[in-house]
């Protein structure tokens, strides 16, 4: 049986408990009060498709950017991609950690993302630029956004992880910008 969280029922198997649009809880002996962990779980998720959606946007950008800086870009944007995936992995693993489901389909990603779709139309080096800096600028910020909710809900940890996915964003960002400073 699976505790089923948010309107407190009990669920005999996972499909139900989606029909009944619940969360399903596994039981943990983590301290934190399972209200709370509901709530992280939510906040996690919902940065979790938002990584999960930047990841496949900056993809994107290195699998379709041309033009004279296409060895530098491709290789950045490659690099930016494969860091994006070590926080899909944390995020996920830290729903699992407070006894939720990390959800991580293409279905749910798509309901759940709060990023602007990515201008598949952009094929030159400035286009894949602007649009990358656009969406890492956007993800950084509900991240901060993030930290400050994780806080409040009195989880350290949750809020270091969300801290350390900003730093990196930030770092990111600086880079992806610096092409654009050279040329304005």
């Amino acid at each position: 049986m699976l505790l089923c969280e948010t309107i407190s029922i009990v669920c005999n198997d996972v499909d139900t408990a989606r029909q009944e649009k619940v969360y399903v809880m596994h039981k943990t002996r983590n301290s934190l009060p399972e209200e709370q962990r509901a709530k992280l779980i939510e906040l996690l998720n919902r940065r979790l498709a938002d990584s999960i959606d930047l990841m496949l946007q900056v993809k994107q950008a290195h699998w379709n950017v041309k033009g004279p800086q296409f060895i530098a870009l491709h290789a950045l944007f490659g690099q930016i991609a494969h860091d994006i995936d070590a926080y899909v992995d944390l995020l996920a693993e830290r729903v699992v950690q407070l006894g939720g489901n990390a959800d991580g389909t293409a279905y749910l990603v798509t309901r759940r993302t709060s990023l602007d779709r990515y201008p598949i139309e952009v094929t030159n080096g400035e286009g894949h630029i602007e649009a990358v800096a656009t969406v890492l600028a956007s993800f950084g910020k509900h991240v901060r956004y993030a930290i400050g909710q994780a806080t409040d809900l009195i989880d350290a940890d949750s809020a270091a992880l969300f801290t350390e996915i900003s730093r990196s964003i930030d770092a990111w960002l600086w880079l992806v910008e610096a092409h654009q400073q050279g040329t304005q």
